[in-house]
């Protein structure tokens, strides 16, 4: 559900404006964001330019995914992305349990039977 995709990020380096632009935020949310979550570290050059490495960029994808898709908080967003470092996932599938489990087979039998009266 990212909105940007790790191999679509080909240069070395991403302005600030580049990277709002691919949200469709304003710049200042990313400096909010930057301050925010201590896992975005842009360098910065001689003027004091933000250059966000694909990285970062992911990690605002994630991000922006948690607090404006999915309605997380800010405090939300930081645990989400804390329990969850490596996982895209929502769901580890060590969570689902045997009722868990159930329940979707259920559903799934549900929705073919459904999707036969429909055809």
């Amino acid at each position: 559900m990212s909105i940007i995709k790790e191999k679509d990020l080909t240069k070395l380096y991403y302005s600030i404006g580049e990277v709002a632009s691919f949200f469709d935020v304003n710049a200042s949310l990313i400096r909010f964001w930057e301050k925010e979550f201590t896992s975005i570290k842009p360098k910065k050059n001689k003027k004091g330019n933000r250059l966000f490495t694909p990285k970062d960029v992911i990690t605002i994808d994630r991000i922006y995914h948690l607090v404006k898709l999915e309605g997380y908080t800010l405090d939300g967003a930081k645990k989400a992305m804390r329990s969850k470092k490596s996982s895209d996932n929502p769901v580890a599938a060590s969570d689902i349990n045997n009722e868990n489990l159930e329940v979707i087979n259920r559903l799934e039998s549900l929705k073919s039977r459904l999707l036969t009266l429909k055809s």
